[in-house]
């Protein structure tokens, strides 16, 4: 009965490994694919079972993805953040002319918001002055 068993896991360990290939190929990117079309994986991995599934492993399945050492003592999530020669901005904190920007940004948009509010009572105020000093039209 021992003989059976071992077959048995042997084929069990075959299909897991048939079925893990077929979502492999279904969820690796097109752009990932080596060789040959995902399509044409998918396929043959359906196909040739066994053999498809050890050659999408060996020719079709993408290569891991070598990461590189992180620079400045941290790992960023976006690599193209780490290009050489790239502006990185500064604290705003220590930037007086950024500050000041922003301060007199500031400024103008009080200005203009107590011009608007003025604009606004000045054209109330000639709206009741109106409605007072005309009165009843037919008098």
């Amino acid at each position: 009965m021992l003989p059976f068993i071992g077959e048995g896991a042997f084929g069990l360990a075959l299909l897991v490994l048939w079925v893990f290939c077929i979502v492999d190929v279904i969820k690796t990117p097109d752009i990932d694919v080596r060789n040959l079309p995902k399509l044409l994986w998918l396929f043959i991995v359906l196909v040739l079972p066994d053999i498809g599934s050890i050659l999408w492993l060996i020719l079709g399945r993408p290569q891991a993805v070598v990461r590189r050492e992180p620079r400045h003592g941290h790992m960023s999530a976006y690599p193209e953040y780490d290009r050489p020669g790239r502006f990185a901005a500064a604290n705003p904190d220590d930037d007086a002319e950024f500050l000041r920007a922003i301060r007199d940004r500031a400024e103008e948009q009080r200005k203009r918001a107590a011009d608007q509010r003025r604009i606004a009572e000045q054209r109330a105020a000639e709206e009741r002055e109106r409605h007072r000093g005309g009165g009843d039209p037919t008098a």
